[in-house]
């Protein structure tokens, strides 16, 4: 990984846990697999624990590591470094993503909350005009605040599941598009199930937490946004290509939609793209996930994880290969 996050990942407490559960090969930290001294640790390592800034591991990285056992990764996805020839060598995977999906809720939760209230178009009408609000501000809007509105998540990823159990606390209805997850599933998880175009037209907050593949890219195109209600948000903290950047921008300047956008298409936006100066739309510098202090949480994971394979017991997050295509 990255030397430079090394001591966020990995802060005094879980570090001692780690270096309990485990001999640390020398030199501890390893950016780059091509070294004699990188390749000396790669002989002798039984577990990779891998993390932002990993190397590819590929055949020839494998072919390095005879005695490798398992990959544990103290971040999110393992799909940008990790090849699938791991799994044909018997090698158990496991990632903290469930780590990082703690804050990415948290932020999408704050984001329904603020955009059901029009805070962010409000907060900006009052920076400019510098008066107390009117009725008339408020009345402009076919709905405001959380009570009695639809909720609509697209995918019930670990991060989805999570905002779905965060969603609980609020007063409103949920519903749940995700081609992988039945009626029965949906309803354990507080939603009912539809499909998108039913979810998009009858939701009054759309909020996406779906990989991002072939087959989820523009999931919201020009005619699904087309059909979402007057003064619908939209909250993005998945993947900026989910959604049709330009039709979505056509939306927004027409103020018929309001949205959050952790992520856009491209990242960051260009510099004169309108939707910087929009009132309506909130954007973050794809923030949502593990940042500051947060990011201990997903070492912590890592190393609790380790420490089940040191016992040789079965791993609590696992990423398995037939699940590889279809998660983040």
């Amino acid at each position: 990984m990255n030397a430079g996050v090394v001591d966020d990942v990995f802060p005094p407490a879980v570090r001692a846990r780690l270096e309990e559960a485990a001999d640390i090969q020398p030199p501890h930290v390893v950016t780059e697999f091509t070294s004699p001294v990188a390749r000396a640790a790669l002989a002798e390592c039984e577990v990779l624990l891998t993390g932002w800034g990993c190397p590819r591991i590929d055949v020839a990285t494998l072919d390095l590591t005879p005695r490798l056992r398992a990959v544990i990764h103290s971040a999110g996805t393992v799909k940008t470094f990790l090849t699938p020839a791991a799994y044909e060598r018997g090698i158990t995977v496991s990632s903290a993503a469930s780590a990082n999906a703690v804050p990415v809720a948290e932020f999408t939760l704050a984001a329904i909350i603020l955009g059901a209230k029009r805070a962010f178009s409000l907060s900006h009408l009052f920076r400019t005009r510098r008066t107390h609000r009117t009725a008339a501000d408020l009345d402009r809007h076919p709905w405001l605040g959380t009570r009695g509105i639809t909720v609509g998540v697209v995918g019930a990823s670990r991060i989805g599941r999570r905002v779905l159990q965060l969603l609980r606390t609020l007063d409103t209805e949920v519903l749940l598009y995700d081609p992988y997850v039945g009626e029965a599933e949906a309803q354990l998880l507080g939603a009912t199930r539809t499909d998108l175009d039913t979810l998009v037209a009858t939701s009054d907050v759309v909020t996406l937490h779906a990989p991002e593949t072939p087959e989820t890219r523009h999931l919201l195109d020009a005619r699904r946004l087309g059909m979402m209600r007057p003064g619908a948000l939209l909250v993005n903290t998945a993947r900026g290509p989910l959604v049709d950047t330009e039709a979505l921008t056509e939306h927004l300047v027409s103020g018929r939609l309001d949205a959050v956008l952790d992520v856009t298409q491209p990242e960051p936006l260009p510099h004169d793209h309108p939707l910087w100066e929009l009132p309506n739309v909130f954007i973050t510098p794809h923030m949502a996930g593990a940042q500051g202090n947060e990011v201990g949480r997903l070492g912590a994971l890592a190393v609790d994880e380790l420490a089940r394979y040191a016992r040789g017991v079965p791993l609590n997050h696992p990423v398995r290969l037939e699940d590889l295509e279809r998660i983040a």
